[in-house]
């Protein structure tokens, strides 16, 4: 297998990377982004698969797909370390040296998330709770009740914003008790972004072979939980939540 695609057997030009296997596994076949094909640079038992750099790279939809295509076909011959879009290293002798330079650090990140998948859960607020809220919920009556005998905007208002923040509490209870029964299922999770409405946002890294049992959990907690939490899981996915392509005590430099 020759050590690089022939677009960039120069060693000349800016390369796109998609990911870091390590070495022997074969060539994805499928285009690259700007419809590049894409070729292995080898080094110190790693391989990056690479395409020549187009001049902007762009988010478009077409090269997102292209992105992604080239990351399936190398994690369907075994571990990958997934770039982001629009990784790109200046030059292949940079991308070589940075292969052998963090090489201990890179094959350790492969053999941590060997025979594992990403699997992202979401949950967002649901509000189809509000007359259990305020069935038991004794200052919520009280405002319910003042708003009907004594009707404005103001008693509106003050009910909105109690209810809101009441359906968000039970949201987040919820999502606790989610986490709660997901998390021993996976290897290791990582913390997403929370805002008022999406009060769950987690990937978990699952051993493949867990991947049903964990879907399965995730359904049963959709049910029990469908009245104060909208859950969906996303993936198969690349790990990107859980690998680091340079050690962390080294700058991240391209």
């Amino acid at each position: 297998m020759p050590t690089i695609a022939p677009p960039t057997a120069t060693g000349l030009g800016t390369l796109y990377v998609y990911g870091i296997a390590a070495a022997g596994v074969r060539a994805p076949r499928a285009a690259g982004v700007a419809g590049s094909p894409v070729g292995l640079l080898t080094e110190s038992g790693l391989c990056a698969a690479v395409s020549p750099a187009p001049e902007r790279p762009r988010a478009r939809r077409r090269d997102l797909l292209a992105h992604q295509a080239v990351l399936d076909e190398l994690a369907a011959q075994g571990p990958v370390l997934p770039m982001r879009f629009a990784v790109l290293s200046p030059r292949p002798d940079a991308l070589r040296a940075q292969l052998r330079s963090d090489a201990a650090h890179l094959k350790r990140q492969l053999d941590d998330i060997a025979g594992c998948v990403e699997l992202n859960v979401k949950g967002t607020v649901v509000a189809d709770c509000l007359a259990e809220l305020v069935r038991r919920d004794e200052q919520l009556r009280a405002l319910a009740l003042r708003a009907r005998r004594r009707p404005g905007y103001d008693a509106d208002v003050r009910l909105g914003e109690a209810l809101a923040k009441a359906v968000r509490r039970e949201a987040r209870r919820a999502a606790r008790e989610v986490l709660a029964r997901l998390t021993p299922l996976a290897v290791r999770t990582a913390e997403g972004p929370l805002d008022d409405e999406r009060v769950l946002s987690t990937s978990f890294l699952v051993r493949a072979a867990d991947e049903p049992r964990f879907r399965r959990e995730v359904a049963a907690r959709a049910r029990a939980h469908g009245d104060r939490l909208a859950l969906g899981v996303t993936g198969p996915l690349p790990c990107y939540s859980f690998v680091e392509t340079r050690p962390a005590s080294q700058p991240a430099g391209r």
